[in-house]
């Protein structure tokens, strides 16, 4: 007769050892996914961030260095402060000067236009702002500074302090902090440019 050798299965012991070696292997599996993808999804929001807050600063250059009187005889600056500034210039090319201000609000670098008006002309007709871009982290640090017609070789009076800077503006420098997570890496990404006011200018 022939010899008939019982196979022999799982016991208990070995199954609950099976299982709990599966779980930790699947746990492993869905915690480095879930890891890759809260990476790519920063990744892809950062950059998203970077790209809107590069053609912000491209459009604001653009802009200020074509700032002119507003139609009601306005003084080209209006406001000159660290995180807001407002001013005059003709941003669509219409032969009418709206009035522009930029600033930040929650973190939120945001634009008003408010065009002129009736005859004669006021600027009362204030549009909905426009998000320029969002996650920026300047905190304290100026995303507007403001330089007089001597820079760069008069490095005393420069930057332009707050009481003179609408009077002796000429160039003025626009830089932004971004980053999606301040609380993790990357660091900040910065993006700064340079604006020359043409209808300022004198000596530069």
């Amino acid at each position: 007769m022939k010899n008939i050798k019982k196979q022999k299965g799982f016991t208990l012991i070995e199954t609950i050892v099976l299982i709990f070696v599966f779980s930790l292997a699947m746990g492993a599996i869905t915690t480095f996914i879930f890891y890759a993808y809260r990476i790519s999804d920063y990744d892809f929001q950062q950059s998203q961030a970077i790209r809107n807050a590069r053609n912000g600063i491209e459009t604001m250059v653009e802009e200020i260095r074509e700032a002119q009187s507003g139609d009601d005889g306005s003084y080209i600056l209006e406001k000159a402060d660290d995180q807001e500034f407002i001013f005059y210039s003709d941003i669509d090319k219409d032969n009418h000067t709206e009035r522009v201000r930029y600033f930040l609000e929650d973190s939120v670098l945001k634009k008003e236009i408010t065009k002129p008006t009736g005859s004669p002309p006021v600027y009362t007709d204030t549009e909905d702002p426009i998000i320029l871009s969002s996650y920026v982290c300047n905190d304290d640090t100026p995303i507007f500074t403001y330089y007089n017609g001597d820079w760069p070789g008069d490095e005393v009076n420069n930057p332009l302090p707050t009481p003179t800077r609408l009077i002796e503006t000429k160039l003025m420098h626009v830089y932004l902090k971004i980053n999606v997570d301040p609380s993790r890496a990357p660091v900040n990404f910065e993006l700064e440019s340079n604006a020359q006011i043409r209808n300022l200018k004198d000596n530069l």
